[in-house]
């Protein structure tokens, strides 16, 4: 069949009601004023107070940074202007913060409000692609439900790579959707390209969304089946063009006047891909958590380096199930994952009524026409939510409860998308009965999840119940006047967005930093840094009298220029031990620098680097406070192998290190090769240590005796 129809002929009979009023354009006359108030008001709710947060994760910051100084910085990711080591991850979501940076001049507000405006772009893309198979009423309903899910509000005012990654996939999906309807090939290879881009965002994972959109369009294309296998090879080929010109480039690059690929062992994008951030986080190993990792490689990863007995004693895992079955901070793999304390208020509301939906919704199209929108859309969106939860479910490797992000739109659509056409059908049992099912479920789950915090709105869980089991009782009632049938479906709708509406908006006003962000408010028994009874977060953000530890704001105790921050060390620290903002309940928390220190730094002369210490969280800091670049030995573990002792001993003769800062954030204590131990080691047998801010420093243009 060549032509794309609507299936509404095959379905169960439902009352449609009386016509839409429309415009010339045949849109209905609220469309276009709801869709701006929905914009509008995911700018205003994202940007707002947008650089309470700081600097937010120093590791992402110090990158932005460093790429608004350095144009070699800006290409590779790299962690220092200096260009010693990049990231753990490829630079593309750095790429636009950086050119926000470069225009507006690096600040706060500068690298974290391109983060918001992608929350605006990606429900107005998801607005967009759900309309064309459901209906204006549909579309609008899965951007609200996008914008209002907690780990999305917390991701999109966030620096991390996640919030490009997410509006890059709901981009290629609405290509898809668009290429489905007249086998466009154009759609396609854009679709494809997007993810070659995904791929410069975060690797492997924009792949997850690959089957579901590959599946959706073979099954539903309207065109011959030899055509369409033939256009979606085309759409890998650009997806291959999307992600390999940036990997050629590497590839061809002198290794000598770029930085080192952080996160690999072999100095390659493609084994950080495939190595650290591809099979290491499917089944775990060498410093990415799950059965394999050592207790070396989990001490690793604790600030300063702790490792060894602490580890051991532990089972050689981190907090959180780092350990046999389980995965880096995730808890326990299963199906259960996403439905746990570390998950389940962050994305799965409404994911049982997403699940229930798209099975209900499926049948009713069973005997649609192969061509049919409907379909195809479940196809793409159920396609993308089932294989990233089984993924997520699965993982043995490092996971952070804020990956979950990446299910927030397959979620929403599938909402919108099942709720739609349930609606259609509730001349039915079938249909009543899913969106009574659908509704009471939804309570229930929300009565159960506020329940894990029991001092946040304790009010509100009795609430949502009531008017979500109410609510399911008159959707069962017979289709008879359809304003009492409406009545019922707006309460349902209200009570399953009430819980995730009080978590986003708890999140939206709370400052996060760290390297463990975390939405909503505190869980009792969450897994991670902090978690456990008591309900301690994941990020070191403000409590209820609005200080975090060490007495900042918000929790947000920065050093140097950081907005809102403060360049002093608390007392009581120890030579050679760095003090964080922020710790214990965040994770790894924000290092602070000292204001000696940072003057230091600033007057290092002409060095290619000011300072070398181990790993990148003591690093970012004193980059972030003194605007000059720090290598971070091992990179942001600490374990990655460089510099070797050699290297550094070549780059101390060349005059390009000025002074070496003992201990350091994650992985101070050296990784993998034994690389920055065997540094530090040298440095001492052949400098001599000062004390500067708590912090034992070496003149590395002084040595002893």
């Amino acid at each position: 069949m060549t032509t794309t129809l609507r299936s509404d002929h095959v379905r169960p009979p439902a009352d449609p009601g009386p016509a839409e009023p429309a415009t010339t354009a045949g849109r209905p006359r609220w469309e276009r004023p709801a869709l701006a108030l929905l914009l509008a008001g995911t700018a205003a709710a994202y940007l707002w107070n947008l650089a309470a947060s700081g600097w937010a994760n120093s590791f992402y910051a110090a990158a932005v940074q460093a790429g608004t100084q350095s144009w070699t910085a800006f290409f590779f990711g790299s962690l220092d202007s200096g260009n010693a080591i990049t990231v753990d991850k490829p630079p593309a979501s750095l790429w636009v913060m950086e050119l926000s940076g470069r225009i507006f001049g690096f600040s706060s507000w500068s690298m974290l409000a391109p983060q918001a405006l992608m929350a605006v772009a990606s429900v107005a893309l998801l607005w967009a692609a759900v309309r064309r198979v459901a209906g204006p009423g549909a579309g609008l309903l899965a951007g609200l439900v996008l914008a209002l899910t907690p780990v999305a509000a917390l991701m999109f005012r966030f620096n991390n790579p996640d919030a490009l990654l997410v509006l890059l996939m709901v981009a290629a999906a609405y290509c898809t959707t668009r290429a489905i309807e007249k086998a466009g090939t154009r759609w396609l290879l854009l679709a494809g390209l997007l993810l070659g881009l995904g791929f410069l965002t975060k690797m492997l994972q924009a792949f997850l969304v690959l089957p579901g959109l590959a599946v959706a369009y073979y099954w539903a294309a309207p065109t011959t089946a030899w055509r369409r296998i033939r256009q979606l090879v085309a759409a890998g080929v650009a997806l291959v063009v999307g992600a390999g010109w940036w990997l050629l480039a590497v590839a061809l690059w002198p290794v000598g006047s770029r930085p080192y690929i952080g996160g690999s062992t072999d100095n390659t994008p493609l084994e950080l891909a495939f190595g650290y951030n591809g099979l290491g986080r499917i089944f775990g190993g060498a410093g990415n958590g799950g059965a394999g990792r050592t207790a070396a490689d989990a001490g690793g990863g604790l600030p300063g380096g702790t490792a060894g007995a602490e580890a051991a004693a532990s089972g050689g895992g981190m907090p959180g199930g780092g350990g046999p079955g389980g995965g880096m901070f995730g808890g326990e793999t299963g199906l259960s994952r996403l439905f746990s304390t570390a998950f389940g208020t962050q994305v799965s509301w409404l994911l049982p009524a997403a699940l229930i939906l798209l099975v209900t919704t499926l049948h009713l199209t069973r005997r649609a026409p192969r061509t049919d929108r409907v379909r195809a859309g479940l196809l793409v969106w159920g396609g993308w939510t089932l294989v990233t939860a089984l993924v997520f479910s699965f993982m043995s490797g490092t996971i952070h409860p804020y990956y979950s992000v990446a299910l927030a739109p397959g979620i929403a659509a599938l909402v919108a998308i099942g709720g739609r056409e349930a609606w259609r059908a509730r001349g039915t049992w079938l249909g009543r009965g899913t969106l009574a099912v659908t509704s009471a479920v939804t309570a229930v789950w929300a009565f159960v999840m506020l329940g894990w915090s029991p001092t946040f709105l304790p009010w509100l869980r009795w609430v949502v119940l009531a008017v979500g089991l109410i609510a399911a009782l008159g959707l069962l009632v017979p289709a008879g006047r359809r304003r009492w049938a409406g009545v019922a479906a707006g309460a349902a709708v209200l009570a399953g967005l009430a819980a995730p509406t009080a978590y986003a908006a708890e999140t939206i006003g709370t400052a996060h930093t760290g390297s463990i962000p975390s939405a909503g408010p505190a869980v009792a028994g969450a897994t991670g840094f902090g978690g456990g009874p008591g309900g301690a977060r994941f990020d070191g953000e403000a409590r209820g009298d609005g200080t975090g530890q060490d007495g900042a704001p918000g929790g947000t105790a920065m050093g140097g220029t950081a907005p809102g921050g403060s360049a002093t060390t608390p007392g009581g620290r120890g030579q050679g031990t760095p003090s964080f903002a922020g710790g214990g309940a965040g994770g790894p928390g924000e290092e602070v620098t000292d204001t000696a220190l940072v003057d230091l730094l600033r007057n290092a002369g002409d060095a290619r680097w000011a300072a070398a210490t181990a790993g990148s969280q003591g690093a970012a800091s004193m980059e972030l406070a003194s605007g000059t670049p720090v290598m971070a030995m091992g990179g942001f573990t600490g374990s990655d192998p460089y510099p070797t002792l050699q290297q550094f001993q070549a780059y101390v003769d060349a005059g390009d290190i000025r002074y070496f800062v003992a201990g350091g954030g994650m992985g101070g204590g050296g990784g993998r090769g034994g690389a920055s131990s065997a540094i530090t080691v040298w440095v001492q047998q052949n400098y001599t240590p000062t004390t500067v801010g708590g912090r034992t420093v070496y003149d590395l243009a002084a040595p002893a005796g």
